[in-house]
């Protein structure tokens, strides 16, 4: 089978297409023949190693010192089940499913193995494969750190998320208001559109205003790309207000139940999987060239197998 491989870590010329050995599913394992993965700000940055100062001492710990140990990277998938194991209860041939696999890694390839119990369930019945690797990485991430702020807790909530264009961040302003929120998105001014139609209720242009200076009061700010630290925006917090980010040491969990969760909601008709851009995995350098931007709106998809 093709597989995108990464030996080293660098540019995105690092990353090779090869053939390699197709997986053969354990007892409690299923083979999901891959139809479509994403490039994520996660990947380019394990692609490339690409975190400040100490960080990237732990990353190579945990990763591998001079390259990825699991040299095939991608963490999210859609896909149709080929093949179960013997003790497989709750899959079967023909299943389409999506997925994530954390630092498993792995769904640049046409085919994986994942346990049946893993983070791997039904896909959105209304959403193409494309539509629904779209919404694990930016959902489940948006999801764990709302809730962590507890945009659960009652509605109404005041919610500021900062870098709301991202993969993370329209997928925050879609739950956000599923949650009854008021939210304030702050993008780019080429993104007011995009926000606006994601439930955005005020818009605020970085470029144009400073939502630190403008005297209003939040009880959630969610930075949603890492590049707003507390310090420089706790006095827009409200009385008991809470702040979260993307870009300290809090790793955002992946769980079934979150999956679930965002296809009741892409099903009802209550979130869209925004998509800027698609490639086939033949230009998965070319991918891994745009999202290293840092101007992708939502998610960058890979077509594997139509």
């Amino acid at each position: 089978m093709k597989a995108v491989i990464c030996e080293r870590y660098g540019p995105p010329e690092v990353l090779k297409i090869k053939e390699v050995k197709k997986p053969v599913p354990k007892a409690n394992e299923v083979l999901v023949k891959i139809m479509a993965t994403a490039v994520n700000s996660g990947d380019v940055r394990t692609r490339a190693l690409a975190v400040p100062g100490f960080l990237r001492v732990i990353m190579r710990v945990v990763l591998g010192f001079t390259g990825p140990r699991k040299q095939i990277l991608g963490t999210v998938l859609a896909g149709v089940i080929e093949a179960v194991g013997g003790q497989v209860e709750n899959f079967k041939l023909g299943d389409e499913v999506y997925a994530t696999t954390g630092f498993r890694f792995g769904t640049y390839a046409e085919y994986i193995t994942l346990s049946e119990n893993g983070t791997i369930v039904p896909k959105p019945k209304k959403a193409s494969f494309q539509e629904a690797a779209a919404i694990p990485f930016g959902g489940t991430t948006a999801l764990y750190f709302l809730q962590k702020a507890g945009i659960s807790i009652k509605r109404n909530q005041k919610i500021l998320i900062y870098g709301a264009s991202g993969a993370v961040g329209t997928a925050a302003m879609q739950i956000a208001k599923h949650y009854g929120a008021e939210v304030t998105s702050v993008v780019s001014e080429d993104n007011v559109k995009l926000a606006k139609s994601l439930g955005a209720g005020h818009v605020i242009i970085y470029t144009k205003e400073d939502f630190t200076k403008n005297h209003k009061k939040y009880d959630i700010i969610f930075d949603a790309v890492g590049k707003k630290p507390k310090k420089e925006c706790g006095g827009s917090l409200a009385q008991n207000g809470r702040y979260v980010t993307v870009g300290g040491l809090d790793v955002a969990s992946e769980h079934k139940d979150q999956l679930i969760f965002l296809s009741k909601l892409f099903d009802n008709g209550e979130y869209k999987a925004v998509i800027d851009r698609s490639y086939p995995l033949d230009e998965i350098v070319e991918a891994h060239r745009y999202v290293d931007l840092g101007k992708k709106k939502g998610n960058v998809v890979i077509t594997i197998s139509s």
